[in-house]
């Protein structure tokens, strides 16, 4: 099938995807409030705002966002601007929420994110900052599956069609000589697309033999008597790849710096806590994971999984170019031009005043 029709049909359905998410929950589900984070007496509008909307997933991954919820990093920064939250389950309904501006700065994965950017013709959204990197997992049914031979013919899950972990697995594939039709999934290994939500069930039921996924899902897997069999992190230099980005509508950055530079702040100031105090920041975050989903996770499934993650103020721009490619290659994206997806100005501003070092997009906007 030729690259454009590929496109095409690759955008068709991701359009159709927030679409159904919307339909059942809106612009993403509304995080809960339980009023850890209180405005200072005597604090400040920051540029006159009642309030600055934030959205993420209820994933590990998104831990920074979920442990400056926790901990009132966000509500410290923001002053009498009132930090709002919205939880999404996937990337296409994030950018939706961006789009129709329901939110104004959201963690998200980088395919979203380039997907976004590359459909708007670079108008909507920059990315602003790094967040984390790993926290991807191959797990597998080990009675199944002992070695990376025994996947040939076997079934397993990715999220979503076209997101992050599911151009990962098809890049691999790739690189192991065997074929997949992209879309269909369908080829020498099977792909079946399954929400992280239900990925663990269709584990347990025999439906899918293992799965390409983010934390917690592979943990969870894990608990459920899988085997790691690869951790994405082993494929990269230095083991370190982008797994969540902070992106911003380009409007609410030109208007609203002041805010933005107030959400940077909280987030660098998070990822400080959060790998000066691990144990701390990973029972924040499950705190807070438990308030928006209203289930926290056990240790044997929070424990593993945030081992595997690294926090970062570093966006690692390099290694997003090389997850545009990787989608380019499986016939899911045309080459795109990247050239201004990053404006890491306020970033570096903050990271400066934090005596902290500077970070790069890697040719691909402000540094």
């Amino acid at each position: 099938m030729p690259a454009s029709s590929a496109l095409r049909r690759s955008l068709a359905v991701m359009a159709a995807l927030p679409l159904l998410t919307l339909a059942a929950c809106g612009y993403g589900s509304q995080a809960k409030d339980d009023n850890t984070a209180k405005v200072a007496a005597g604090a400040e509008k920051i540029d006159g705002l009642d309030s600055v909307r934030i959205g993420y997933f209820g994933n590990l991954t998104h831990g920074t966002a979920l442990v400056a919820n926790q901990k009132g990093f966000f509500q410290k920064e923001l002053g009498a601007t009132k930090a709002k939250y919205a939880t999404f389950n996937a990337g296409p309904s994030e950018i939706e929420a961006l789009n129709s501006q329901s939110i104004d700065i959201g963690w998200i994965g980088p395919s979203p994110a380039i997907n976004g950017y590359t459909k708007s013709d670079g108008k909507n959204l920059k990315i602003i900052g790094g967040s984390a990197s790993g926290g991807v997992k191959l797990v597998v049914n080990p009675d199944k599956i002992k070695s990376i031979k025994d996947l040939k013919g076997k079934k397993i899950a990715t999220p979503q069609l076209g997101n992050t972990q599911d151009v990962a697995f098809l890049n691999w594939i790739a690189d192991q000589g065997w074929k997949v039709d992209a879309q269909s999934g369908k080829g020498d290994v099977t792909v079946v697309r399954t929400d992280n939500k239900i990925t663990p069930d269709a584990y347990k039921s025999g439906s899918v033999d293992g799965a390409w996924v983010p934390e917690p899902t592979a943990s969870k897997l894990v608990a459920e008597g899988g085997k790691v069999l690869l951790d994405e992190a082993s494929l990269w230099p230095d083991k370190k790849f982008v797994i969540t980005n902070i992106i911003v509508r380009q409007d609410f950055l030109k208007k609203h710096p002041k805010a933005v530079e107030a959400v940077l702040k909280a987030s660098v100031e998070a990822n400080k806590w959060i790998n000066a105090n691990p144990d701390e920041a990973k029972t924040a975050a499950n705190k807070q994971l438990g308030i928006d989903s209203g289930k926290e996770l056990p240790a044997a499934v929070l424990d593993p999984a945030w081992k595997s993650i690294q926090f970062t103020d570093d966006p690692l721009a390099a290694t997003l170019n090389t997850e545009a490619e990787h989608a380019v290659k499986a016939g899911l994206l045309e080459k795109p031009n990247l050239k201004d997806i990053y404006d890491l100005t306020i970033l570096n501003k903050v990271l400066k005043a934090a005596g902290e070092s500077t970070v790069s997009a890697a040719g691909l906007g402000t540094s």
